[in-house]
């Protein structure tokens, strides 16, 4: 079985809401939980992180939230996938 790391999940929380997040109004949980095959708890924990540092950014309507990719976070999923292409061809796995 093959594991993800900290920050390979952080990555594809990221993408997973740059992806699905179409009109540029965010995503709701659901999505991103499908997306990046994480559980409720444990998504809930990255996304307020996530907030809190900057990389993705809350619109909270009432009772639900919709998340959205900061202009940090698009630097940092950037970032990741050259260091990801990088080391990939290098023969590591990330």
């Amino acid at each position: 079985m093959i594991y993800r790391t900290q920050v390979k999940i952080i990555a594809d929380v990221l993408s997973a809401t740059k992806e699905s997040d179409f009109d540029n109004r965010g995503i709701g949980v659901t999505t991103i939980i499908r997306k990046a095959n994480l559980s409720h708890p444990r998504l809930m924990k990255i996304l307020s992180d996530l907030v809190n540092s900057g990389l993705l950014e809350e619109n909270v309507n009432g009772k639900t939230s919709k998340y959205k990719l900061s202009m940090k976070g698009q630097h940092f999923l950037l970032e990741y996938n050259k260091f990801h292409d990088f080391a990939t061809t290098f023969g590591l796995r990330l």
